[in-house]
């Protein structure tokens, strides 16, 4: 994690693998797949989302084979208790405003996964989706304020910027914990 308590890229892929087998088990190689499309459709293609290793993930006691193959690559995996704890942590680190492939890789991985987090847990990640979208708000309007009558196309890109993020704080006041 970062000094701020957010992840950092791989911890948003075990972050990724890991609530893709809470909500069902996958072979080692659906996973990957799983993984890959999900995280690429998000931040493109990238490096970090191409070294992902779930190897890890069993050398770390996180997953398990529901039953052993011969050919480990076809084992089945699930979560240990381990894992479903780790994926709790994960799920209720901090966030970062989510101006970056990262951030918003990690944005849309909490909401996806939200429904698995206690009631509680779950309106805690929601109220900090609210504090960093209202926090990106208060920073664009600052450079709206700042530059916006510069000649050039700054303005219209800000009040773009400006209209998706009040958007979503609108969309994230009608949003509640599943439970």
């Amino acid at each position: 994690m970062y000094r701020d308590k957010t992840l950092i890229p791989t911890e948003a892929l075990r972050l990724c693998m890991l609530g893709t087998l809470a909500i069902q088990p996958h072979t080692y190689a659906e996973l990957a797949r799983e993984v890959r499309a999900f995280a690429s459709r998000i931040v493109g293609p990238s490096l970090d989302v191409m070294g992902l290793s779930i190897e890890v993930l069993r050398a770390e006691g996180l997953v398990q084979p529901v039953m052993v193959q011969p050919d480990p690559s076809d084992d089945t995996l699930e979560l240990t208790d381990t894992g479903r704890a780790e994926l709790r942590d994960l799920m209720i680190s901090n966030l970062r405003s989510p101006v970056d492939g990262n951030s918003q890789l990690i944005f849309a991985l909490k909401l996806r996964f939200l429904h698995l987090l206690t009631d509680s847990d779950a309106q805690d990640q929601i109220e900090r989706m609210r504090e960093i979208s209202e926090t990106e708000h208060a920073r664009l309007v600052d450079l709206k304020q700042r530059y916006g009558a510069e000649p050039g196309q700054f303005d219209a890109w800000l009040d773009l910027e400006l209209t998706q993020i009040e958007d979503r704080l609108d969309w994230l006041a009608t949003v509640k914990p599943a439970g």
